[in-house]
């Protein structure tokens, strides 16, 4: 009894390590890739295409624009998932900052929508 129960255990953790696994956009195959969460055969068949024609990524912002389909937003949630490129994984600040700038606007045409109404 004890024996499975160590087995068992052994195996979870074993397999954790599988999902959390970071992933080399540039060294992935296609089964490496859709092994990432949010990556199915078409996307990853869409970033080798992309890797065959233009080379390696050279950074998160070469990705984002040679990839149909990958923004900001879904590179943070690939990159929280365990893809990289180049080693790195996509800095939030830059998907942070696209929504802080987003949200300013937003207030300041609410403060526009204020002032008509004066």
């Amino acid at each position: 009894m004890l024996k499975k129960f160590l087995l068992a255990v052994a195996t979870m953790v074993f397999t954790m390590g599988f999902a959390f696994a970071q992933v080399e956009v540039n060294k992935a195959d296609q089964a490496a890739l859709d092994g990432v969460k949010g990556i199915g055969p078409k996307m990853s068949k869409t970033i080798l295409d992309a890797r065959k024609k233009g080379g390696d990524f050279k950074d998160w912002s070469d990705f984002e624009d040679r990839v149909k389909g990958v923004g900001q937003k879904n590179a943070v949630r690939l990159s929280d998932a365990g893809l990289t490129v180049n080693g790195q994984p996509r800095q939030k600040a830059a998907a942070s900052a696209d929504k802080d700038n987003k949200k300013a606007k937003s207030e300041k045409k609410e403060g526009k929508k204020d002032e008509a109404k004066k």
